[in-house]
């Protein structure tokens, strides 16, 4: 079914909560296993629906922030997420004391029952009305983000837009762009800062109701993860400090050389040559056919999926004023539909959503035709993120399709990138930890603490120039840390996966490719840890892994300068 056909209708609370109770009652009430089973399937299904609704108008919403009526559906789940919430976290504690535990784990497998009790961990009826103040506050913060205009070159243009200006060869132009940018962000900073405060807050007094400490390990609990701690996370940090950062630095001395500057500024810091990044050849179209053409022809599996993506309309990607910024997938579960939602910018950016977001898509798709239950839909995150970072680079021999005569320069361009990014994830992870372990800071003293962590993650960059940025601001634009909290480092860690995805395909791609349909195929039957080790990679924090990546890109990097 088209996008546009999918009929909307607002979830009746009432009718929900009744159903959902009643299934409690069941499920408390169950005489045998299979009655239990029953019940706990027909409530995945009415979750779905819930679910599907949601999706819809949240997609619907973020297409056009303007439009009242999702603006106002939007609002409707902000509110009533929460009370959605608590009646699964009922149901979900009935399921774990069930006396039938064995048979149901082997009906639907124990990964289930332990992530179950992690999330029973992190929610209870105490914090819904936190929970909820919460989402508006997520809302306010995407609005104003949203609400962004700037005036280039006589016209009002919406703030995503300058991503192409920011990739300018014209060094003055990117300059140019970044104080444009720098304008919005520092005219809004105290509108910024006070709903970062009360989220940090919120987040912290939710998580001390609950037990915790402080939000940390709760966020923790909130995206799932089965397999490792804060501790295997800072130890990760610290070696990307200790093995990343200095390849990178290393790299940075050989950018500033090839684009001849004395110095690499923030507005430096994403040009790798003089004349320019790479752009995709072609208009918005050309790029969606030219996509279109190369999963058709990676694999039979990737066929089937690009169909079904184009027949339905299942992306949004051109950038217009009132679109909310950034890219995502999503899905529709009642129509076993993902989306692609993104701000097409004519930089290579374009091309990467068509790699990045349709591997998340690709892996729903998936998961979605082998019809396993919502709980196993998905992998954690960080596992998601090793779906789409690792097809970005698996999409190597059709690169040429968008960039024609210029696809090395890309390739070149898209791993140093890649590398490049680690250490700003790890940066705005690390921040994270901090503001919750430390939730009385001021403004400014944020500020100062986010430059501190520029000059231990980015010792080459100059920010001395740019308003906003230069007083350490710079995070206000990471829509993660606001919508997201301590999801970033995933991608880092996800990286780390793609990059050995990627130095096994250049030895044997076949064997690569069929080991990440294999690694997709397991959706989210297992953990990240056990997902790695089927198919005979590391982990990313592991000893010596990210010593040893280091080297091998770092050393294709150099073999295939430009």
């Amino acid at each position: 079914m088209k996008f546009n056909e999918m009929a909307y209708s607002r979830p009746n609370i009432d009718t929900l909560s009744s159903e959902l109770n009643t299934i409690k009652e069941q499920l408390e009430n169950a005489k045998d296993p299979d009655q239990q089973i029953k019940a706990y399937d027909k409530a995945d299904k009415i979750i779905r629906g819930y679910q599907t609704m949601g999706s819809l108008a949240y997609v619907r919403h973020t297409i056009n922030t303007k439009d009242e009526f999702y603006d106002k559906e939007n609002d409707f789940f902000d509110e009533n997420g929460p009370v959605v919430e608590d009646l699964l976290h009922k149901i979900n504690t009935v399921l774990l004391k069930s006396p039938f535990i064995e048979e149901l784990k082997k009906r639907y497998g124990e990964l289930l029952f332990l992530n179950t009790e992690i999330s029973l961990r992190c929610f209870s009826s105490e914090i819904v009305d936190l929970a909820k103040e919460e989402n508006k506050l997520q809302s306010d913060y995407q609005k104003l983000f949203a609400s962004a205009t700037v005036l280039w070159e006589g016209k009002t243009i919406p703030l995503t837009m300058l991503g192409v200006h920011k990739q300018s060869a014209d060094r003055k132009v990117r300059k140019e762009a970044f104080l444009k940018d720098a304008e919005f962000f520092e005219s809004h900073k105290e509108e910024f800062d006070e709903i970062y405060d009360k989220l940090v807050k919120n987040r912290n007094k939710q998580a001390r109701i609950l037990g915790y400490d402080n939000f940390i390990q709760m966020g923790y609990d909130r995206l799932g993860r089965n397999c490792y701690s804060p501790k295997e996370v800072a130890a990760f940090r610290e070696q990307i400090v200790e093995h990343i950062v200095p390849v990178v630095s290393s790299l940075r001395e050989s950018q500033k050389s090839r684009i001849g500057v004395e110095n690499l500024h923030l507005y430096d810091n994403d040009i790798i040559f003089k004349e320019g990044n790479v752009k995709p050849k072609g208009s918005a179209d050309d790029i969606l056919k030219a996509g279109f053409e190369m999963y058709n022809q990676m694999h039979e599996k990737t066929a089937e999926f690009i169909k079904f993506m184009f027949d339905n309309s299942l992306f949004d990607v051109l950038s217009r004023e009132g679109k909310a910024p950034g890219g995502y997938c999503t899905e529709f579960a009642d129509f076993k539909a993902p989306f692609i939602f993104s701000n097409f910018n004519g930089t290579a950016g374009d091309v990467d959503v068509l790699t990045h977001e349709a591997g998340h898509a690709f892996a729903y798709y998936t998961a979605a035709k082998k019809g396993v239950i919502s709980a196993y839909t998905s992998p954690t995150i960080e596992a998601c993120e090793v779906h789409s970072m690792s097809v970005e680079f698996l999409t190597a021999p059709y690169h040429n399709k968008f960039f024609g005569e210029d696809t090395p320069k890309y390739e070149y361009y898209h791993l140093a990138d890649a590398l490049n990014f680690i250490p700003y994830g790890c940066m705005v992870d690390e921040f994270q930890h901090l503001m919750y372990e430390n939730e009385d800071l001021t403004p400014d003293e944020r500020k100062e603490l986010w430059l501190r962590l520029e000059k231990k993650y980015r010792p080459h960059l100059h920010l001395d120039d740019l308003p906003f940025y230069k007083d350490g601001g710079g995070w206000q634009r990471q829509l993660h840390i606001y919508l997201y909290p301590l999801y970033y480092i995933d991608y880092c860690m996800a990286q780390t996966v793609a990059f050995q995805f990627f130095t096994l395909s250049l030895k044997d791609y076949n064997e690569a490719f069929e080991k990440y349909l294999a690694f997709v195929d397991l959706a989210g039957t297992k953990t990240f840890e056990e997902l790695v080790q089927s198919v005979d990679l590391k982990l990313p924090y592991e000893e010596g892994c990210l010593k040893e990546t280091a080297m091998q890109i770092s050393d294709w990097l150099q073999n295939n300068s430009i």
